[in-house]
């Protein structure tokens, strides 16, 4: 069975497209003209490219083309527009090829027949399954629209703080690259020239000098068997990484590292509360809400306690009881929780808890970088001074 777009004429006149399923371009013809339609145009679409969201011009979907789909269609349905009609007028106007035959596909799956939430579902590597579930549950609530706007809110915010850390750390990892490049400047074009200089004072030069040069001898004729130690020490941290042990002991590590373990660790509190309270409010259960969670990090430690976490609700013991079990859910968070289960608003508890815990993300970002930034600026300059007083000791020396 093949896909098919088409562009056709109708009985009163009107221009129709869409995408229909049959075995080959004759029966496709064939199934139009049952429905007293004219054929204009019929191109044959990979259902397979789309259905694992392979990008036809090579761009990727992005949280963006997703939040606008969501606002849009909701917007739409709650228009009165039918929702293939919708769906094919978001794919029209969809700029990104790769979701164009997305959305395409979904329409095509409607017409046949097919519930919003199965065409969706075919898709869960585009959508998550965050997604699936929360259109799932909104059209089986008859609560489309709402579940569609949530969903777009959650997209537009998805990557905001995952952008926010990446971009306080793109200060520090500059600042290491610049030092290297220094290094390796002053190794390679400014240290060799002095060092032939240096060769005719022989022992005349200072100590300080004779001892940087002895280490940078040392450093550049193993320099070979450095190389081959790091290269051999960086493909054993990933080989050991992708091993089940080795991968739970390295993101044990990573929560363990001063300031930057915190930082991971509330960045995923706060994900979390956002995601639970936008399921929850959705319709979707708590358990499957749980599942959902244990999917977005890859951290073992934090998608452990996740689970861990479902597996004692499904006992009968409730969320903040479950949380605070799990041992790494900060003390103010299970309150929260506590109070919203209480409240019967725990929704949107956990919104005011996600955004409590942005913020102190941003807060220990800027404690980070205010600690990082004197100490990388008195490497660089010790660095250089270290190279400007061997280099130039031996001219003072003689000077004088």
């Amino acid at each position: 069975m093949k896909t098919y777009e088409y562009v056709a004429w109708d009985a009163s006149g009107q221009c129709k497209q869409g995408i229909k399923a049959a075995d080959n371009e004759d029966r496709m013809l064939m199934l139009l003209r049952e429905e007293h339609m004219t054929p204009v145009s019929i191109t044959e679409i990979s259902t397979e490219s789309a259905g694992k969201g392979t990008a036809v011009s090579g761009r990727r979907i992005k949280s963006q083309d997703l939040s606008v789909f969501c606002w849009q269609l909701g917007t739409m349905i709650g228009g009165g527009l039918p929702i293939t009609a919708a769906i094919m007028t978001i794919a029209d106007e969809m700029p990104n090829r790769s979701f164009e035959n997305v959305c395409k596909d979904i329409a095509g799956r409607l017409e046949r027949g097919e519930s919003l939430a199965d065409a969706v579902a075919v898709h869960e590597k585009v959508f998550g399954r965050l997604g699936c579930a929360m259109i799932m549950a909104g059209e089986s609530s008859g609560s489309l629209t709402d579940s569609l706007q949530r969903l777009a809110e959650y997209y537009e915010n998805r990557d905001k703080l995952v952008r926010k850390v990446r971009g306080a750390l793109a200060y520090p990892l500059f600042v290491m690259g610049f030092i290297i490049v220094i290094i390796a400047v002053m190794m390679t074009l400014i240290i060799p020239r002095f060092s032939l200089m240096f060769e005719e004072l022989g022992d005349k030069l200072p100590a300080f000098t004779r001892g940087f040069m002895a280490v940078y001898s040392g450093l550049m004729h193993n320099m070979p068997i450095i190389l081959v130690v790091l290269i051999a020490t960086i493909i054993g941290v990933v080989a050991y990484s992708k091993t089940k042990t080795g991968h739970q002991n390295l993101c044990k590590l990573m929560l363990k590292i001063p300031m930057f373990g915190k930082i991971v660790l509330m960045a995923f509190v706060a994900t979390f509360c956002k995601t639970l309270g936008t399921l929850i409010s959705s319709g979707v259960s708590v358990i499957d809400a749980f599942t959902i969670l244990s999917g977005m990090t890859n951290n073992d430690v934090l998608k452990q306690g996740v689970l861990d976490t479902r597996d004692r609700l499904l006992k009968g013991v409730n969320i903040s009881q479950s949380m605070e079990t799990a041992g790494f859910f900060p003390g103010v968070a299970v309150k929260m929780v506590h109070i919203g289960e209480e409240s019967g608003s725990l929704s949107s508890v956990l919104e005011k808890t996600s955004e409590y815990y942005a913020r102190k993300v941003e807060l220990l970002i800027a404690s980070l970088l205010g600690l990082l930034e004197p100490i990388l600026i008195v490497i660089v300059g010790a660095i250089v001074l270290v190279v400007l007083l061997a280099m130039y000791l031996p001219i003072f020396s003689m000077s004088a």
